[in-house]
Protein backbone atom coordinates (compact mmCIF):
# COMPACT_ATOMS: atom_id res chain seq x y z
CA UNK A 1 0.00 0.00 0.00
CA UNK A 2 1.10 3.54 -1.05
CA UNK A 3 1.77 5.55 1.81
CA UNK A 4 -0.33 8.53 1.01
CA UNK A 5 -3.28 6.23 0.86
CA UNK A 6 -2.38 4.51 4.23
CA UNK A 7 -2.05 8.33 5.57
CA UNK A 8 -5.51 9.22 4.16
CA UNK A 9 -7.56 5.72 5.67
CA UNK A 10 -5.57 6.17 8.93
CA UNK A 11 -6.53 10.22 9.09
CA UNK A 12 -10.22 8.42 8.51
CA UNK A 13 -9.96 6.12 11.15
CA UNK A 14 -8.58 8.72 14.10
CA UNK A 15 -12.02 10.84 13.15
CA UNK A 16 -14.05 7.79 14.48
CA UNK A 17 -12.69 6.72 17.12
CA UNK A 18 -14.13 7.83 20.49
CA UNK A 19 -14.35 4.97 22.48
CA UNK A 20 -11.52 4.59 24.90
CA UNK A 21 -11.65 0.55 24.83
CA UNK A 22 -11.35 0.42 21.01
CA UNK A 23 -9.17 3.64 20.65
CA UNK A 24 -6.76 4.35 18.28
CA UNK A 25 -3.76 2.06 20.06
CA UNK A 26 -6.34 -0.89 19.64
CA UNK A 27 -6.48 -0.56 15.76
CA UNK A 28 -2.71 -0.23 15.77
CA UNK A 29 -2.79 -3.19 18.04
CA UNK A 30 -5.11 -5.39 15.66
CA UNK A 31 -3.10 -3.87 12.67
CA UNK A 32 0.06 -5.23 13.75
CA UNK A 33 -1.20 -8.55 14.52
CA UNK A 34 -2.80 -8.75 11.38
CA UNK A 35 0.11 -8.02 9.82
CA UNK A 36 1.86 -10.93 12.05
CA UNK A 37 -0.43 -13.50 11.08
CA UNK A 38 -0.06 -12.81 7.77
CA UNK A 39 3.05 -14.08 7.22
CA UNK A 40 2.24 -17.54 6.49
CA UNK A 41 -0.11 -17.08 3.77
CA UNK A 42 -0.45 -15.35 0.60
CA UNK A 43 -2.78 -12.38 1.18
CA UNK A 44 -3.78 -8.90 -0.39
CA UNK A 45 -2.42 -6.91 2.14
CA UNK A 46 -4.12 -3.31 0.80
CA UNK A 47 -7.36 -5.01 1.89
CA UNK A 48 -5.95 -6.24 5.47
CA UNK A 49 -4.10 -3.19 6.30
CA UNK A 50 -7.66 -1.14 5.15
CA UNK A 51 -10.00 -3.76 6.89
CA UNK A 52 -7.88 -3.59 10.03
CA UNK A 53 -7.16 0.24 10.18
CA UNK A 54 -11.08 0.95 9.48
CA UNK A 55 -12.67 -2.15 11.37
CA UNK A 56 -14.77 -0.47 14.37
CA UNK A 57 -15.43 2.56 12.88
CA UNK A 58 -18.93 2.08 13.30
CA UNK A 59 -18.48 1.64 17.03
CA UNK A 60 -19.82 5.49 17.96
CA UNK A 61 -22.82 4.71 15.81
CA UNK A 62 -23.97 1.48 18.01
CA UNK A 63 -22.61 3.40 21.26
CA UNK A 64 -25.11 5.82 20.80
CA UNK A 65 -27.40 3.02 19.18
CA UNK A 66 -27.58 -0.38 21.03
CA UNK A 67 -29.58 -1.62 18.21
CA UNK A 68 -26.96 -1.09 15.85
CA UNK A 69 -24.13 -3.68 14.69
CA UNK A 70 -21.13 -2.20 14.58
CA UNK A 71 -19.29 -4.34 11.93
CA UNK A 72 -22.28 -3.76 9.40
CA UNK A 73 -22.26 0.10 10.14
CA UNK A 74 -18.24 0.38 9.61
CA UNK A 75 -18.55 -2.35 6.78
CA UNK A 76 -20.84 0.03 4.66
CA UNK A 77 -18.95 3.28 6.52
CA UNK A 78 -15.27 1.46 4.91
CA UNK A 79 -16.67 1.01 1.64
CA UNK A 80 -17.81 4.76 0.92
CA UNK A 81 -14.71 5.91 2.27
CA UNK A 82 -12.72 3.63 0.26
CA UNK A 83 -14.64 4.61 -2.90
CA UNK A 84 -14.26 7.96 -2.54
CA UNK A 85 -11.07 7.94 -2.22
CA UNK A 86 -10.90 6.19 -5.44
CA UNK A 87 -10.51 2.72 -4.63
CA UNK A 88 -10.47 -0.67 -6.76
CA UNK A 89 -14.64 -1.95 -6.35
CA UNK A 90 -13.49 -5.22 -5.66
CA UNK A 91 -11.05 -4.23 -3.07
CA UNK A 92 -13.24 -2.09 -1.09
CA UNK A 93 -16.13 -4.61 -1.16
CA UNK A 94 -13.47 -7.37 0.25
CA UNK A 95 -12.72 -4.71 2.88
CA UNK A 96 -16.57 -4.35 3.69
CA UNK A 97 -16.57 -8.27 3.72
CA UNK A 98 -13.78 -8.70 6.20
CA UNK A 99 -15.24 -5.95 8.54
CA UNK A 100 -18.94 -7.23 8.67
CA UNK A 101 -17.42 -10.50 10.03
CA UNK A 102 -14.60 -9.50 12.32
CA UNK A 103 -17.11 -8.84 15.24
CA UNK A 104 -17.51 -11.90 17.93
CA UNK A 105 -20.93 -11.46 18.59
CA UNK A 106 -22.38 -12.82 15.39
CA UNK A 107 -22.87 -16.11 13.02
CA UNK A 108 -21.75 -14.15 9.85
CA UNK A 109 -18.11 -16.20 9.73
CA UNK A 110 -15.25 -14.92 8.24
CA UNK A 111 -14.97 -16.56 4.56
CA UNK A 112 -11.49 -15.24 2.93
CA UNK A 113 -8.32 -15.21 4.59
CA UNK A 114 -7.75 -11.48 4.82
CA UNK A 115 -11.42 -11.65 7.44
CA UNK A 116 -9.92 -14.80 8.88
CA UNK A 117 -6.96 -12.47 9.82
CA UNK A 118 -8.63 -9.91 10.99
CA UNK A 119 -11.23 -11.78 13.11
CA UNK A 120 -8.00 -13.15 14.57
CA UNK A 121 -6.18 -10.08 15.12
CA UNK A 122 -9.19 -8.27 16.74
CA UNK A 123 -9.70 -11.54 19.04
CA UNK A 124 -6.24 -11.09 20.73
CA UNK A 125 -6.39 -8.18 21.66
CA UNK A 126 -9.57 -9.97 24.38
CA UNK A 127 -7.00 -12.67 25.43
CA UNK A 128 -4.75 -12.28 28.74
CA UNK A 129 -3.83 -8.64 30.70
CA UNK A 130 -5.33 -6.62 27.81
CA UNK A 131 -8.30 -8.31 27.71
CA UNK A 132 -9.42 -7.65 30.88
CA UNK A 133 -8.21 -4.00 31.09
CA UNK A 134 -10.28 -3.55 28.10
CA UNK A 135 -13.06 -4.97 29.51
CA UNK A 136 -12.75 -3.35 32.57
CA UNK A 137 -12.67 -0.26 30.47
CA UNK A 138 -15.28 -0.61 28.74
CA UNK A 139 -17.74 -1.79 31.80
CA UNK A 140 -17.01 1.61 33.04
CA UNK A 141 -17.76 3.55 30.19
CA UNK A 142 -21.11 1.94 29.84
CA UNK A 143 -21.92 1.76 33.46
CA UNK A 144 -21.89 -1.69 34.16
CA UNK A 145 -21.42 -3.05 37.35
CA UNK A 146 -18.14 -5.84 37.85
CA UNK A 147 -20.64 -8.33 38.74
CA UNK A 148 -24.36 -9.39 40.27
CA UNK A 149 -25.11 -11.23 43.57
CA UNK A 150 -28.38 -13.33 43.94
CA UNK A 151 -31.61 -12.55 45.60
CA UNK A 152 -29.53 -13.62 49.00
CA UNK A 153 -26.80 -11.59 48.18
CA UNK A 154 -24.56 -14.59 47.54
CA UNK A 155 -22.32 -14.70 44.38
CA UNK A 156 -23.60 -16.87 41.58
CA UNK A 157 -21.17 -19.77 40.42
CA UNK A 158 -19.81 -18.38 37.09
CA UNK A 159 -21.93 -15.02 37.38
CA UNK A 160 -23.36 -15.20 33.80
CA UNK A 161 -26.95 -14.24 35.18
CA UNK A 162 -28.79 -11.67 32.91
CA UNK A 163 -27.47 -8.74 33.84
CA UNK A 164 -24.37 -7.56 32.21
CA UNK A 165 -21.23 -7.06 34.16
CA UNK A 166 -17.79 -7.89 34.07
CA UNK A 167 -17.86 -11.71 35.31
CA UNK A 168 -20.45 -12.11 32.88
CA UNK A 169 -18.53 -11.10 30.00
CA UNK A 170 -15.74 -12.79 30.88
CA UNK A 171 -17.76 -16.38 31.53
CA UNK A 172 -19.18 -15.46 28.28
CA UNK A 173 -16.75 -14.53 25.85
CA UNK A 174 -12.93 -13.63 27.77
CA UNK A 175 -12.39 -17.21 28.96
CA UNK A 176 -14.24 -18.60 25.41
CA UNK A 177 -12.33 -17.06 22.30
CA UNK A 178 -9.17 -19.27 22.95
CA UNK A 179 -11.10 -21.89 21.56
CA UNK A 180 -12.61 -19.56 18.27
CA UNK A 181 -9.12 -18.63 16.41
CA UNK A 182 -8.70 -20.03 12.75
CA UNK A 183 -5.10 -19.25 12.39
CA UNK A 184 -2.37 -21.79 14.09
CA UNK A 185 -0.15 -18.44 14.84
CA UNK A 186 -3.33 -16.61 16.44
CA UNK A 187 -3.83 -19.98 18.58
CA UNK A 188 -0.31 -20.06 19.99
CA UNK A 189 -0.07 -16.64 21.07
CA UNK A 190 -3.90 -16.39 22.86
CA UNK A 191 -2.75 -19.66 24.63
CA UNK A 192 0.46 -18.16 26.09
CA UNK A 193 -1.83 -15.32 27.51
CA UNK A 194 -4.33 -17.31 28.74
CA UNK A 195 -3.31 -18.18 32.72
CA UNK A 196 -3.03 -14.19 33.46
CA UNK A 197 -6.76 -13.79 32.14
CA UNK A 198 -7.58 -17.02 34.36
CA UNK A 199 -5.52 -16.27 37.63
CA UNK A 200 -6.98 -12.42 37.13
CA UNK A 201 -10.73 -13.34 37.49
CA UNK A 202 -10.14 -16.49 39.57
CA UNK A 203 -8.28 -14.29 41.94
CA UNK A 204 -10.93 -11.57 42.01
CA UNK A 205 -13.84 -13.81 42.00
CA UNK A 206 -13.12 -15.63 45.52
CA UNK A 207 -11.69 -12.27 46.94
CA UNK A 208 -15.09 -10.82 46.20
CA UNK A 209 -16.95 -14.66 47.23
CA UNK A 210 -15.17 -14.24 50.39
CA UNK A 211 -16.11 -10.86 51.66
CA UNK A 212 -20.21 -11.48 50.37
CA UNK A 213 -19.91 -15.07 52.34
CA UNK A 214 -18.10 -13.32 55.78
CA UNK A 215 -20.13 -10.26 55.26
CA UNK A 216 -23.22 -11.70 54.75
CA UNK A 217 -23.04 -13.84 57.98
CA UNK A 218 -21.21 -10.73 60.46
CA UNK A 219 -24.56 -8.62 59.15
CA UNK A 220 -26.67 -11.48 60.07
CA UNK A 221 -25.09 -11.64 63.85
CA UNK A 222 -25.17 -7.83 64.00
CA UNK A 223 -29.09 -7.67 63.16
CA UNK A 224 -29.81 -10.35 65.22
CA UNK A 225 -27.89 -9.04 68.37
CA UNK A 226 -30.22 -5.52 67.80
Amino acid sequence: MQKEIYTKIEKYMLSCMNDGAHDSQHIYRVLYSALDLADEFVVDKDVLIAASLLHDIGRDMQFQNPECDHAIVGANMAYDFLIGIGWDEDKAVHVRDCIETHRYRSNNLPESIEAKILFDADKLDVTGTMGIARTLMYNGIVSQPLYSVDENGNLPDDDIGEESSFFREYNWKLKKVYDKFFTSRAKTLAEGRRRASIDFYESMYNEVGDTHKKGIILLEEALEAR
